[in-house]
């Protein structure tokens, strides 16, 4: 255990991104994109994961260096408008996706349980729904952030083997994934979408904000800033790794048939019959375990950026911060019990993201570059190039993701 800790105490914050990162979102659109075209979209997994990185280490190094939090920076500097919007657009977007989250969740669940009920109708989402916002809440009642770690390494750990393991058993061609690495865009009228969806989960705005959270929560300063960087690559391997496992299983058994994949449930429907009932048992695994591995951070959002908004110290055992975390759980409850898209909630949750994310981006390169605020830790001329070409990628896919769309 004192060993766990240990680790835990360098790599945490990469962990923790990680689970917040690799949701049912990226599983949908890991898998529509190697069921539809293989491995040929393998780049821009690899770009936008290589862009996180210095992003992951831009808000990283500002708040190691500062003290201060994206959030709260932004509204010092900016004026209160802008860090409003900022904060209003990622809760908007967060609790949107918390839906769409539940739902695919319990849905998959009740896909795969459909043999094991007499009524071959599977298990019941709502009950399914009670269950895991139970646990869930259970666990933030009383806990902190250690805590949170260890529980949230569990869930990535778990999401982790599984998707690996599934990999394996569909058995993929490694010529293949290296040809991915060649950009180009197959045709296909769906393919700039797919790719702005994968630049969309991948280098969601939020993630950097609550990296910025996260640094100061772990108490690192200037004199941090080489495990901050060790930990930001460990954090991007680990996405690019699980991304690229769950692009592969579709892409071994559905691309070759020309199966299509456009929900989570379809991958249990279609990958069952090809890969068999243990195989598919452990992929549903994994789908839970990046679930609830992105619903645990998503419901203690609110808290902390509210917390961060106001610079004031994060409290998740205060009264406040239990009912707003169990008013997010409970918004998992709305698809099973009144019905709808979960995919199509995902959806305006990542439009919502996908708007904001160059703003959270420019705003923080500005910062970064202010010699009154980041003096000798100001970046390098070369690094400025790197997030100058980062920024224009995220408008790019930004405007690429909703003329998308807005053709659906």
């Amino acid at each position: 255990m004192k060993k766990l800790s240990a680790i835990l105490a360098v790599i945490g914050p990469g962990l923790f991104l990680v689970g917040y990162n690799i949701g049912t979102g990226s599983i949908t659109t890991m898998a529509a994109t190697g069921a539809e075209y293989g491995m040929v979209l393998v780049w821009p997994l690899l770009l936008s994961c290589i862009f996180t990185f210095f992003l992951i280490i831009a808000f990283g190094r500002y708040t190691a260096v500062t003290g201060d939090t994206a959030l709260y920076s932004f509204k010092k500097y900016f004026g209160r408008g802008v860090a409003l919007f900022v904060l209003f657009a990622l809760l908007l977007s967060e609790y949107a996706s918390s839906m769409g989250v539940m739902a695919i969740v319990t849905q998959t669940v009740q896909e795969w349980s459909r043999s094991l009920t007499p009524s071959g109708e599977g298990f019941n989402t709502v009950a399914m729904t009670f269950l895991f916002a139970g646990v869930l809440y259970a666990i933030f009642w009383n806990g902190a952030y250690r805590i949170f770690e260890k529980i949230l390494a569990l869930f990535v750990g778990l999401m982790g083997v599984s998707f690996v393991l599934t990999t394996f058993m569909v058995e993929p061609d490694p010529a293949e994934i290296v040809a991915g690495l060649i950009p180009r865009i197959p045709e296909g009228s769906n393919a700039p979408l797919l790719i702005a969806g994968m630049a969309g989960t991948t280098m969601g705005g939020v993630l950097y904000v609550v990296r910025s959270i996260l640094v100061k929560e772990k108490g690192w300063t200037a004199a941090d800033l080489r495990i901050e960087r060790r930990d930001a690559l460990l954090s991007v391997i680990v996405m690019f790794v699980l991304s690229v496992a769950i692009m592969v299983s579709a892409a071994g058994t559905l691309h070759p048939r020309g199966l299509v994949v456009e929900n989570a449930i379809d991958m249990v429907r279609l990958l069952e019959p090809l890969a068999g009932r243990f195989a598919i048992s452990v992929f549903v695994a994994g789908i839970v375990c990046a679930g609830l591995s992105s619903l645990f951070p998503i419901a203690i959002l609110g808290p902390w950026l509210l917390a961060d908004y106001r610079n004031v110290p994060r409290n998740l055992q205060s009264a406040q911060s239990r009912v707003f975390v169990a008013s997010v759980l409970a918004l998992g409850f709305v698809v099973p019990i009144f019905g709808g898209r979960p995919v199509l909630v995902m959806i305006v949750s990542q439009v919502l993201l996908t708007l904001a994310t160059p703003m959270i981006i420019i705003l923080m390169v500005i910062l970064l570059n202010r010699e009154s605020i980041m003096g000798e830790h100001r970046p390098t001329v070369a690094m400025n190039v790197v997030l100058g070409i980062v920024f224009a990628f995220s408008v790019a896919m930004a405007g690429i993701g909703v003329v998308g769309l807005a053709g659906l």
